[in-house]
């Protein structure tokens, strides 16, 4: 009937379906399988469902059954409408089914948002994808998904991406309907909004996000996270200020706010209005100083000794983005005074420069001259701050 073809390879057995398998064609597939399983004895069988249109509950029992006699079997390139059959009868809670994705080219799309796991393109006026810089990001991608439905049921504005793709060239992307969103940096590029409105406007969001609770399990908890950076750096650092900053961290009690964890102004978008997040793959829960020091990292500690990063990351020059985090901290500890203003810096610095300097090792920093300035300038900032700060809290 031609339903059925199959291939044989290295004790693998792949069966190819195809057209629509229901109630007066099923029969002759699980004949022509058992025929072709005969003549082929396999530990593993992957069925390719690239061409299979339809399958009724005829056909997933022949799928049952042959599950039944394999224990090994997949199900790989499976249509958005077939996928949809799996996942309604419970299919895909069974056994391993992947689904077929279309496959988009992010080539000449404008790159509107960055994060530490990937780049936000547009790819048309009303869509958006974001591309993981990880080419096997499927987990990584359902997990942003589940943390983003997580912080948008709790009231988090926050877009929800609706489709996942291939990459033309490599990798995968969530995609995401975005109508009219512009982001923060654009906003500030283009002369739209003034620094004093957009920071009024991230920062009433990071309040939000900040005051809402969480449970524990639903995502991670930024102070572990923390203690590992510290732990890294202890063949780095003179001991005393080892066992300092891992004291100070491991002194933040255990806290159920959200965080973003990569809170800047490209992860920042107003759409009609409304102000959205996007990059929710960094999601967590903790002090807000661990979000403070991220932002610090972001508008400073990253682009401290070469200012042109601010540009070529934010698209902001530096000086503006030192003052887009100077008026965003004051804001954020509205009527704080100077002095206590100066002593919260201090604290996110030391986190700060702690996780730059952790990245840097990491990414084989003492081989470049550069590599080598950045780590001997975070090893001097933490000499500098360590002794005057006595605790990361606020």
């Amino acid at each position: 009937m031609g339903l059925v073809t199959y291939e044989m390879k290295d004790n693998m057995l792949t069966l190819f379906l195809s057209g629509h398998i229901d109630s007066n064609s099923a029969p002759a597939v699980e004949e022509e399988i058992g025929k072709i399983r005969e003549e082929n004895p396999a530990e593993e069988v992957t069925v390719d469902c690239a061409a299979l249109e339809y399958i009724s509950s005829a056909g997933l029992r022949v799928i049952l059954r042959l599950k039944k006699n394999a224990e090994k079997t997949c199900l790989t390139n499976v249509s958005a409408e077939v996928y949809e059959i799996f996942e309604m009868t419970g299919f895909t809670e069974m056994m391993d089914i992947k689904k077929a994705y279309r496959v988009i080219s992010v080539e000449g799309c404008e790159v509107i948002g960055q994060g530490a796991n990937g780049k936000v393109y547009r790819i048309d006026p009303d869509t958006i994808v974001k591309v993981y810089l990880n080419p096997d990001a499927l987990p990584e991608i359902h997990r942003e998904r589940e943390l983003a439905r997580t912080a948008f049921v709790l009231g988090v504005p926050t877009a929800i991406p609706y489709d996942v793709v291939k990459i033309e060239g490599g990798g995968y992307g969530s995609v995401f309907e975005l109508l009219n969103a512009t982001s923060f940096a654009k906003l500030l590029i283009r002369g739209e909004k003034s620094v004093d409105e957009v920071v009024g406007m991230s920062v009433d969001l990071l309040k939000l996000i900040h005051s809402t609770v969480v449970k524990p399990e639903s995502m991670p908890e930024m102070r572990t996270v923390a203690l590992g950076w510290a732990d890294f750096l202890k063949d780095y650092l003179p001991g005393d200020q080892y066992e300092k900053l891992h004291a100070l961290i491991e002194e933040i009690p255990e806290d159920n706010h959200m965080m973003h964890g990569d809170y800047h102004i490209k992860n920042v978008m107003l759409q009609n209005g409304e102000v959205l997040l996007i990059d929710m793959d960094t999601l967590c829960h903790g002090h807000p100083i661990f979000e403070l020091a991220s932002m610090f990292n972001a508008y400073v500690g990253y682009n401290e000794l070469d200012h042109s990063i601010a540009e070529s990351f934010l698209g902001i020059k530096f000086e503006t983005a030192v003052e887009f985090w100077e008026k965003s901290l004051r804001l954020y500890l509205d009527g704080a005074d100077e002095e206590k203003i100066r002593a919260v810096e201090e604290k996110a610095k030391v986190i700060g420069y702690a996780r730059i300097m952790r990245r840097r090792i990491r990414r084989k920093g003492f081989d470049t001259e550069e590599g080598r300035r950045e780590i001997e300038n975070c090893k001097a900032k933490l000499a500098e701050l360590l002794p005057k700060v006595d605790t990361l809290l606020f």
